[in-house]
């Protein structure tokens, strides 16, 4: 059986990606959610992580599932998308393919967040994330962000990357850097129409579903 390790984004959890993960369990996959280091808790344990612990936290679970001998997929959303991009190169001889959901190359989308503002759920969300988020955690992502440009040419591993065309928190045009910038001679591309970050909780969710399943099992 194959195995799916899935990484959520930061000061995210395992609810972002759990539709999925469930999904693929149904569909005779083996899956693995778990919580980042510092992530779960409150703000002063998320201010004593680093991107470090992030990285070693989701490397730990990956060689629990290699100790089973079995192919491994990676499926990362958000910032977990770019800490499977860096395990996908250290350990390229033992993942079977890469899918990125929603990766922050480019973070933030102005025009769609303007186009939230209008909508009292996520300005509660932003001031909520505003006001819980140590700076010294932003500053983190941020460098894991730019680590990761030096990552991507490396990549070879069989690459799905996902991204929602309405995402207040991902430029759009991330999705044409990675395909661009990701050497693997198997890569796909989905652009989810009018869905936002969370691309596993979106309205076409089951087409997204579908087609990481579709994927992976041509991989």
């Amino acid at each position: 059986m194959d195995s799916c390790l899935f990484i959520h984004g930061f000061t995210g959890g395992e609810y972002e990606i759990s539709p999925l993960s469930q999904f693929m369990e149904r569909n005779d996959y083996r899956s693995r959610t778990f919580t980042l280091k510092g992530h779960g808790g409150g703000r002063q344990e998320l201010k004593q992580s680093d991107r470090f612990g992030w990285l070693q936290s989701a490397e730990e679970e990956l060689n629990k599932l290699l100790e089973q001998q079995e192919p491994v997929h990676l499926i990362g959303f958000s910032t977990g998308a770019l800490i499977a991009s860096h395990l996908s190169v250290q350990y390229r001889t033992s993942v079977k393919s890469l899918t990125l959901l929603s990766a922050p190359v480019f973070p933030l989308n102005p025009l769609e967040i303007l186009r939230t503002l209008g909508d009292p759920a996520m300005l509660r969300n932003y001031f909520s994330k505003f006001g819980t988020t140590p700076p010294k955690a932003t500053r983190e992502f941020q460098r894991l962000v730019r680590e990761s440009f030096d990552i991507y040419p490396q990549i070879t591993a069989p690459t799905l990357i996902v991204q929602g065309t309405r995402d207040h928190l991902v430029k759009t045009k991330s999705a044409g850097y990675l395909e661009q910038a990701i050497p693997a001679g198997q890569k796909q591309v989905l652009m989810v129409k009018d869905s936002g970050h969370m691309v596993c909780h979106c309205g076409d969710q089951e087409r997204v579903m579908q087609e990481v399943l579709h994927f992976i099992r041509q991989a």
